[in-house]
């Protein structure tokens, strides 16, 4: 199966992917932090070629609702973000997903099919992830555990702050290759 994984700088879900056999390549403006197929650049120049899934990660700055005390200073930045989404979500690729917070994605443009948990998938912490799914079955927990803490929620702030919140939990990333790509054999 080919795969992208669009705006991912980490390669965790491609990397999940790639594990699987699958031809899988990451792609965002910044350069990944793990050694693999990655395309820095638009993600747009890259939606016609073919691909069988698609799961994407559009930043959230100006769509999620922790944000929205500055909604009102950014109604701009927030329209081009929900046309971001709405492109991605309208790509030419049969099995999308689009993975966001709580955001308004679910206002603007439709509610999520699902929302998950990390604690469902091994990581004792609670981060509502939306899941807004086209062709594709909803993520089955694998490993809930204890533990509802909100570490990502509570980090000190810092120069890559956003960025260590944006990461995919290594459980969600393997569920999510396991459930929607499984096994090449």
């Amino acid at each position: 199966m080919r795969v992208l994984i669009a705006c991912e700088y980490s390669g965790r879900v491609r990397d999940a992917f790639l594990a699987l056999g699958h031809d899988a390549m990451s792609c965002d403006l910044l350069p990944t932090d793990v050694e693999g197929p990655h395309y820095m650049g638009d993600v747009t120049e890259l939606l016609h070629m073919g691909w069988d899934l698609m799961i994407a990660h559009p930043p959230c700055t100006h769509l999620a609702v922790s944000g929205s005390r500055w909604f009102k200073d950014k109604v701009a930045e927030q329209a081009e973000a929900l046309e971001f989404v709405r492109l991605l979500m309208d790509a030419p690729i049969p099995k999308i997903a689009i993975e966001n917070p709580i955001s308004v994605i679910s206002s603007h443009i439709r509610k999520p099919d699902q929302i998950i948990q990390p604690w469902q998938f091994g990581h004792g912490e609670t981060k509502a992830t939306c899941l807004w799914l086209k062709g594709m079955p909803k993520l089955t927990p694998t490993n809930v555990v204890e533990g509802r803490e909100a570490r990502v929620h509570r980090m000190p702030p810092g120069p890559d702050r956003w960025k260590e919140r944006s990461r995919t939990y290594l459980g969600v990333a393997e569920a999510m290759a396991a459930q929607w790509g499984g096994e090449i054999p």
